[in-house]
This record gives structure tokens, sequence and C-alpha cells, in this order.
């Protein structure tokens, strides 16, 4: 075991604090621990402050402007904010630790739901589209958010902490909606307009989730993490013995986990976005819709747990193939069921959101396996950017298909794209070996 001196030696520009986990097992164990602890908190509340406010943004720019053909623009301006807030959250976290570019992500995404507040009380809708756009920022900080778990992770663990901090996602994604009512009510007690009630709590949720991490999250994971890069690198030992094993840039696994988040993700939002539209044109009500895109959503993360597991113990290119195959049977399943098949549009919808899952766990720990500390919050940045537009093209491009074809064929073409998976993952695999 190297001496005190000579680890500072190594690493002198870190503080004394920093420097005290570089060579002890037990120390980053117990720093993983509680990161994953503070990871799950936040996302609890990040998922509350997500899924409140999306509830009612589509109705609250209905009701400010009159008309269902901007109905649409809050999700466009979610989905824009967020692929420019992931860039910044990134970078910021790259430069100074998880601590500084998470806390500012959700903290400003309590600020735009603020402004939401505000221009409903006020009625205008200049600062409402303004609002939202920055509330965005809290729906990339959320997503951003399951990183920051895996930057001490064991590689043998790193999914599963990936999962863990999605399945805490859910709780808050499930009770964010089912508030609507209870926050409504409480907006018109302060004369506040009553669809401006979820973003009360959506404020709440995101400012809380931003303080829990600016003050709890201490050490930071990725200096941490960063630090033990640097000594390992100075010194001739093996990972086990500094307790994090060594990882090298891989630019072949970067690619490969990009195309696989941002493939499950055109395939599920294209999908999903038109599911209700071909419920109500076969006579379901919008209590039918809820229940499938319900049902969709908890397929889509409540399984992550076991994702993880799955991930770790049978590696990250398997998971990706059985997403890639689950997606195909999603899109078969969808395009051939009856439209009147309240049970085969449950079963299509719940493959869907089990595929996104698998790819998306599967993704962001091939990610994290190709990158250094060094670099890896910001590339991490850079790609749910590229994930935002992917959800963005999807969503949009849906819509076009459907009208000028049919949802089968939406469905078709979204079961068959997903099997590009599969020839990128052998790609990899054969350029890895080569």
């Amino acid at each position: 075991m190297e001496s005190q001196v000579e680890i500072k030696q190594s690493v002198r520009h870190y503080p004394n604090y920093i420097q005290a986990y570089i060579t002890s097992p037990e120390k980053q164990r117990q720093l993983y621990k509680k990161t994953m602890l503070i990871v799950m908190l936040s996302q609890m509340f990040g998922g509350a402050g997500l899924a409140a406010g999306i509830t009612v943004g589509a109705l609250l720019a209905q009701d400010m402007l009159g008309t269902d053909s901007f109905a649409g623009v809050p999700t466009a301006l979610f989905t824009l904010g967020s692929a420019f807030a992931a860039l910044i959250v990134g970078s910021l976290s790259q430069r100074f630790g998880r601590r500084i570019g998470l806390a500012a992500g959700f903290l400003a995404g309590g600020i735009g739901a603020i402004g939401v507040i505000l221009s409903a009380v006020w009625y205008n809708v200049p600062l409402l589209f303004i609002s939202l756009l920055i509330y965005g920022a809290g729906t990339a900080t959320n997503l951003q958010t399951r990183y920051a778990g895996t930057d001490l992770a064991l590689p043998t663990h790193r999914a599963k902490a990936i999962s863990t901090a999605m399945v805490f996602t859910t709780f808050g994604a499930v009770a964010g909606p089912n508030l609507v009512d209870l926050m409504g009510r409480v907006a018109a007690s302060i004369n506040v307009p009553t669809l401006a009630g979820p973003f009360i709590l959506a404020a709440a949720a995101f400012g809380t989730a931003g303080l829990v991490l600016l003050l709890a999250l201490r050490p930071d994971p990725l200096i941490v993490a960063k630090a033990i890069a640097e000594f390992q690198a100075s010194q001739p030992i093996s990972g086990s013995e500094a307790g994090i094993e060594k990882t090298s840039f891989n630019k072949t696994g970067i690619i490969v986990g990009t195309t696989v988040m941002v493939l499950t993700q055109i395939v599920m939002i294209g999908i999903m976005t038109m599911t209700p539209v071909h419920m109500k044109h076969h006579g379901h009500g919008l209590g039918a819709v809820g229940i499938v895109i319900g049902i969709h959503v908890a397929a889509m993360y409540f399984p992550s747990l076991i994702t993880g597991i799955l991930a770790d113990k049978f590696g990250r290119k398997t998971m990706s193939y059985v997403s890639g195959v689950t997606l195909l049977m999603a899109g078969l399943l969808a395009a051939f069921a009856p439209g009147d098949s309240m049970a085969m549009l449950i079963a299509a919808l719940a493959l869907l959101g089990l595929g996104w899952n698998f790819g998306l766990i599967s993704g962001t720990a091939t990610i994290v396996d190709a990158t250094t500390p060094d670099t890896r919050a910001k590339t991490q940045g850079t790609i749910d950017v590229l994930i935002a537009l992917a959800g963005a093209s999807g969503g949009a491009l849906s819509g076009m298909v459907v009208a000028n074809s049919s949802f089968s064929t939406l469905s078709l073409i979204g079961g068959f794209l997903s099997l590009l998976l599969i020839p990128v993952v052998v790609w990899a695999n054969n350029k890895n070996k080569a």
C-alpha cells in the first residue's frame, strides 16, 4: 500500500478529505451506499415534479390560448429545454462535480415551474412558453441523475445502480399525477388558476430534489472517482487493490450505447404517442386510454431493478438483443391487434415499455463502461441531448406516418426498426475482437 505522502504527490490538487478515499475500498463502499440513498431520495422528488407538470401542461396551454392548435407546444418546449439542459448539466457536472451540476438543473426546473404559475396568474403566454422551456431542465436532470450512482460502483454493479435510481423515479412519477386534483384545490384556495396547481407541486419537488443533492451529496462521487482514476493511472496496482476497477475510453462502446438508447427512444415514443389517438378512433374512452398508458409507464420503470441485475449478470450485449426482440414483439402485437381489443393493446404497450426499459438500462451501462471519470459526465450529457431529440423526432414523425398510412404501419416500422440494435451490437462485438 502506498504511503499517504505518495498518494498526496499523485493527486495533490485534491483536498485531503477526497484523498482519504483513494486507497480505501471500505470508504469507497460507504460513500457509494450514501450516494445511492441520496440519489434515490432526489429521484422520488424529481419524478413527482416531472409527472405533475407534464400531466396538465397541454391543458394549461389550451386554456390560456383558447385553442387546441398549440396544445402540443408544452411537450415540444419540455423536450427542447431538456435537450439544452442535458448538455449544460453534463458540462457543469464534468467541471464541478455531480452535486453542482444536478442541483443546478433541478433548481432551474423549479424556477421554470414557478414561472409557469406566474404566467397563469398573469395570463402571460410569452412567459408561459419561456417558463416551460426552463422547466425542461428538471426533466433532463431527472434523467441524468441515474448516472450519479455509477461513479463509484464496481463494473459488476453499475447496471443495478442505474436501475435502482429508475425504480425510485417511479414512486414520484406515480404520486405526481394522483395529486393533480389536490394541488388544483390548493391553487384555487390561494387564487391561482386550478390548472397551475400541479406546477406548485413541481416547483416544490424539483426545488427539494436540488437542495437534497446540493446539501447532502458530499463528498462528490464523480470528483472522488476522478481522484481514484488519476491515482490508479500513476501507480502500478490492480483495480481490486484500489477498490474501483480501471476503465478506459472506448469509442465503439459509446456508439453502441448511444444507438441502443436512441433507437429504443424513437420506437417507444413513436408508438406510445399515437396509441391514444388510435384508441379514440376505435371508440375507447379516456378511462381506457389512461389504463393502457398507465400500464405502459409502469412497464417502463417498475422492472428496472430486475433489469439491472440481468444486465450485470448476463451482459449489456445480451440485454440489448432482448430489448430489440421485445420491441419487435410490441410492434407486431400493436400492428395486428384489433383496435377494439383492450387486452391486446395493454399487452402491446406493456411490451413496448419493457423493451424501452431493457434498452435504456443496457445502453446507459454500456456508456458508463466505455467512459472514464475525466470525460464521463460531459459525454453523458451530450448523449442525453440525442435521446431527447430522438424522442421529439419519434413523436413528430409518428403523427405523419399515421396521417399518411395507419397505426399498424407505424407499429410495424417501429418494431422492425428496433431490430437494428442487433447488427449494431454484433458489429461492435466483432470490432472489439479484431
